[in-house]
């Protein structure tokens, strides 16, 4: 290979510029392992990388894809050999490194996960950055003695690609579990996932009071801002939040009433520089106990390299439910 196709993106004067260039793999980021991309995904942070509209990259020029999949083309490390089918998600790609919206990726060995049994290149994709925080922010819960019995779960932001994955794992694992959102046409698409209860954020009260009446176990929450605070106030004694998500704002407005008089714990959940051994157990957790019962639901669309700009667009404008796959070479 002298040359690919990379959507590589670029800052000129301040301004943000993207799109498909030819690049030379001497071109790419360092790394002992080249991966002959198949798959990527689109996630929250693409889209604003890939549009401009948010400070991800913290250098340019970068490829962009935060996520890939393929097989191993070339390897500095005894761990892989060529045609290995293996997985790369956050670790710094398209924040500080090339990353997975390229024909060919080159990584640090230790970033690179063998594609789990009872998954394949393009699942592993499917599932991705978001599929992975999923399953990271339930072992979180886990480690902290969360159970069904403690209550329903409640997941906010839904629709989105973390949110659908968590409504499936944690429903599959037992739990009663609550969807908030706020699009009212999705009701039945969150209930075929799992959930039993959906709440319409549009229509909520949250109250003031520095404790409301308590109502759930424990809360996966991709909104932050007063939906958060809110969480606080209401989950029932020992339940555990996790948080993972800005989408409503970075501040936290509560009282330390919650945690003194009724237990509850506010955890967090960093996909992008997770302990690697984490790593490698939740990927095999998410080819077995985790794995989502509705892939073939959550994915939404699949989409080519030329497509990517018109995708970051929709997802931006909350246009998109579930998860968008990137099929690298056309």
């Amino acid at each position: 290979m002298s040359e690919f196709r990379a959507f590589r993106i670029h800052e000129d004067e301040g301004a943000v510029r993207a799109g498909i260039e030819t690049m030379s793999l001497d071109a790419l980021s360092p790394g002992e392992v080249v991966i002959e991309a198949q798959f990527s995904s689109i996630n929250f942070k693409d889209a604003l990388a890939g549009s401009g509209k948010g400070k991800i990259l913290r250098k340019f020029p970068l490829n962009g894809g935060i996520d890939v999949s393929g097989i191993v083309h070339s390897s500095e490390d005894a761990r892989f050999k060529a045609g290995d089918a293996v997985l790369v998600t956050g670790c710094g790609l398209s924040e500080v490194h090339d990353g997975g919206y390229a024909e060919y990726v080159r990584v640090p060995a230790e970033w690179v996960i063998p594609v789990p049994e009872g998954l394949d290149a393009y699942s592993v994709m499917a599932l991705g950055t978001a599929g992975f925080t999923a399953a990271l922010a339930i072992m979180r819960m886990e480690d902290n003695h969360q159970t069904p019995d403690l209550g329903p779960v409640i997941v906010t932001g839904a629709t989105g690609g973390v949110g659908s994955f968590a409504i499936d794992m944690l429903s599959g694992l037992g739990y009663q579990v609550a969807a908030f959102s706020g699009k009212a046409d999705a009701k039945g698409f969150l209930e075929s996932l799992g959930a039993t209860q959906i709440i319409d954020r549009h229509q909520l009260e949250m109250g003031t009071r520095p404790l409301e009446k308590s109502q759930w176990g424990g809360a996966i929450d991709n909104v932050g801002g007063d939906t958060l605070g809110w969480l606080t106030r209401t989950v029932h004694p020992w339940g555990n939040i996790v948080s993972i998500g800005m989408a409503a704002g970075i501040k936290l407005e509560t009282t330390v009433m919650p945690f003194i008089l009724r237990g509850v714990s506010v955890l967090g959940a960093s996909s992008s520089n997770c302990p690697t051994p984490w790593r490698h157990t939740l990927w095999q957790r998410l080819g077995s106990d985790l794995k989502p019962r509705h892939l073939d639901k959550i994915v939404a669309d699949t989409v080519t390299m030329e497509q990517l700009p018109e995708a970051f667009e929709a997802m931006l404008a909350g246009k998109t439910t579930g998860r968008v796959v990137v099929a690298i070479k056309s």
